[in-house]
């Protein structure tokens, strides 16, 4: 993979007065920014190919949400939920002055774009649904449920990528050693002397396993607020989360949307696919001739 670009690390500031980080990558202001928001366990650094590919062409903005990175933890567990996300995006935005950006939605990313476009739909200028959809499958569920907030220090980074290689292997099943260690390096932070944790506030799984959890959301309205911007749905081959059959609905759903099923990779596709970025190079195509 092409090393990403320089970034600056920026910070706002929650309507709750939380510090939250992003990463912004430099880009030509004339163009809407592309505004990359991560999976539920997952950060900022997820998007560094999409850094890679696109920065210098477009403005890249990638955020950690709260609880998750350089973004302050949440002292209430139960404003981790996609609602306080939107929230916080939109503040962000406003603090910037951007009036419309490109969604680029990993998973739980991809339900908060959703959400926001059911309110505040102007503000999207295209989105990338990245293996999510109104409709989760539980198997999905079931096995996220078995890792998230479930506190874990791995000795020594190659530790770290031994036991998570061998936990996701079939999610990405022609992953090699270097691979995985980008995987790793994106999800944990540490040393091999203090050992290696996981990126994220372990509270974040409070909402996910209560009455109210992922699984409960029925987002077909909020797909439909998407209507009318130029769409992209990136789906794995592999995945559990967002079953092929869901995919083609939302496909036929939405008047301007193009399905990309990238091979051989489960929940979810990491943008070191050449499928994936040249999928997101198309939907920035879309939307600069719209």
């Amino acid at each position: 993979m092409t090393q990403p670009p320089a970034y600056a690390d920026r910070y706002w500031t929650s309507v709750d007065g939380l510090k939250l980080h992003y990463r912004d990558y430099a880009g030509p202001h004339e163009r809407p920014p592309v505004l990359c928001l991560p999976g539920l366990t997952r950060n900022a650094a997820d998007f560094e190919p999409v850094a890679a590919r696109f920065a210098g062409e477009w403005r890249v903005i990638a955020v950690d949400f709260r609880g998750r990175g350089a973004s302050d933890n949440d002292p209430f567990p139960a404003n981790y939920r996609p609602a306080t996300y939107v929230a916080d995006l939109m503040k962000l935005l406003d603090q910037l002055g951007i009036a419309d950006a490109v969604f680029v939605g990993t998973s739980l990313g991809g339900l908060v774009t959703m959400l926001l476009a059911s309110s505040d739909s102007e503000r999207i200028a295209g989105a990338l649904l990245n293996d999510v959809g109104p409709e989760l499958d539980p198997a999905g569920l079931v096995r996220i449920a078995t890792y998230v907030g479930k506190p874990a220090t791995y000795p020594s980074f190659a530790a770290a990528v031994d036991a998570l290689a061998a936990r996701n292997a079939a999610i990405h099943p022609d992953f090699d050693r270097s691979d995985w260690e980008r995987f790793v390096a994106r999800l944990l932070r540490g040393d091999d002397r203090a050992g290696w944790t996981y990126a994220y506030d372990m509270r974040i799984a409070d909402n996910f396993t209560a009455p109210a959890d992922p699984g409960q959301f029925d987002g077909w309205g909020y797909l439909d607020a998407l209507g009318g911007r130029a769409v992209t749905i990136l789906r794995g081959e592999l995945s559990d989360l967002l079953t092929a059959a869901t995919a083609q609905k939302m496909y036929a759903r939405l008047e301007d949307c193009e399905l990309v099923t990238v091979p051989r990779v489960g929940h979810a596709p990491t943008f070191d696919e050449p499928e994936s970025l040249a999928a997101l190079d198309r939907l920035l195509e879309r939307v600069l001739a719209a």
